[in-house]
C-alpha cells in the first residue's frame, strides 16, 4: 500500500483511540504513519492571549512533548512521524496534512462522553466527514486498551446506491494490502427506493447479492477469503447488531450520494450503522479523487 496515514492526535483518550487504529492499519498495509497535532492558528487565539511569537513556540514545544509520548507507544516496525501545524481549525489542518503528505486515509478517534467501544461524532470528525477528499477512519471509544489483533477481516456494506463499484474497488485494495478476509454485507432491502412491492425487493436483493459476489471474485485474488450475506432484521441498526464482529475487524462503507464529487458526506444509512457498531468504520468517496 502506498502513501501515508494522517492521524488526528490529541493527548486524551480519543487521541490514543486514533493512533491505536492507525498503527493497526499502518502495520498490516506497510503504510507509513503520520502523526499530526493541530494548534491555533494566530487568527483563533483567544484576544485575551497576546498572539507573539514567544507563546506560539510554547504551544509547539508542549505538543512535541506529547507528540514524543505518544511515538512511545506505536509498535516498532512502522515508519512513522511526528508533525505540528497550525492552521483555523483542527480539521481544515488535518486535511492541509493529508495533501502534504499524500495521505491514503485519515484517522480519528471518537468525540469525549462516547460509551465504551462505541463512536460519537465531534466537531472535527464531522467537519471532515462534510470536506475530506480520502477516506476517513474512525476509532471507537477505548480501542486503545484492547489488544491488537491485527486485521483479520475486512466488512464491505453495500447497497444499491452510486459508488458501490468504487467502495468494493477499495475494498479489495484493502485486502490485497493487508492479507485480510472480506466479508460483504449486502444491505438489501434495508437500503431500496421507496415504493417497490415485496416482489420486486425480492428480485432486486437476489439479483444484488449474486452481483456482488460475482464482482467480488473478479476483483479479489483466488488467496483472499470472502464471504457474502445478506442482513438480517427491520432495520439498519437491527441488521448491525445482529452481525458478529471479529478483534480487529473494520467496516467500510461509501459516502453519501448527496456529498460532492470527491469528497465525504457520511449518508443516513452509514450515520444509523455507526450507532451499533463496535469496530472501527472507514467512509470512502463516491468518487475518485484525482490522482489517487
Amino acid at each position: 500500500m502506498t502513501g501515508s496515514i494522517v492521524v488526528g492526535y490529541t493527548a486524551t483518550d480519543a487521541g490514543a483511540d486514533a493512533l491505536a487504529l492507525g498503527a493497526r492499519l499502518a502495520r498490516a498495509t506497510g503504510a507509513a504513519l503520520r502523526v499530526v497535532i493541530v494548534l491555533p492558528s494566530e487568527g483563533t487565539m483567544s484576544k485575551a492571549v497576546a498572539p507573539e511569537r514567544a507563546y506560539e513556540e510554547l504551544l509547539r514545544e508542549q505538543a512535541r512533548s506529547w507528540l514524543a509520548d505518544a511515538a512511545k507507544t506505536i509498535p516498532a516496525g512502522i515508519v512513522h512521524s511526528a508533525h505540528v501545524r497550525f492552521a483555523e481549525s483542527f480539521g481544515e489542518g488535518l486535511q492541509a496534512a493529508a495533501d502534504e503528505f499524500g495521505a491514503t486515509l485519515l484517522v480519528l478517534g471518537a468525540a469525549n462522553g462516547g460509551a465504551l467501544r462505541r463512536h460519537r461524532l465531534g466537531s472535527v470528525a464531522s467537519e471532515l466527514l462534510h470536506a475530506s477528499t480520502v477516506p476517513v477512519a474512525l476509532a471507537p471509544a477505548g480501542l486503545s486498551r484492547e489488544p491488537d489483533a491485527g486485521l483479520p477481516r475486512i466488512t464491505v456494506a453495500t447497497g444499491t446506491r452510486p459508488g458501490a463499484e468504487l467502495l468494493l474497488e477499495s475494498a479489495v485494495r484493502l485486502a490485497s494490502a493487508s492479507g485480510a478476509a472480506v466479508r460483504l454485507v449486502s444491505l438489501m432491502p434495508l437500503d431500496v427506493p421507496a415504493g417497490l412491492n415485496t416482489g420486486a425487493i425480492t428480485l432486486l436483493k437476489d439479483a444484488h447479492v449474486d452481483q456482488v459476489l460475482a464482482s467480488a471474485r473478479d476483483r479479489l485474488s483466488g488467496e483472499t477469503d470472502v464471504e457474502v450475506l445478506q442482513a438480517g432484521g427491520d432495520s439498519i441498526e437491527d441488521a448491525v447488531a445482529q452481525l458478529d464482529w471479529l478483534p480487529g475487524e473494520i467496516v467500510l462503507v461509501g459516502s453519501s450520494r448527496l456529498a460532492q464529487p470527491r469528497r465525504l458526506f457520511l449518508g443516513s444509512t452509514a450515520a444509523k450503522m455507526l450507532r451499533e457498531l463496535p469496530v472501527p468504520m472507514i467512509v470512502v468517496p463516491r468518487t475518485r479523487a484525482e490522482g489517487a
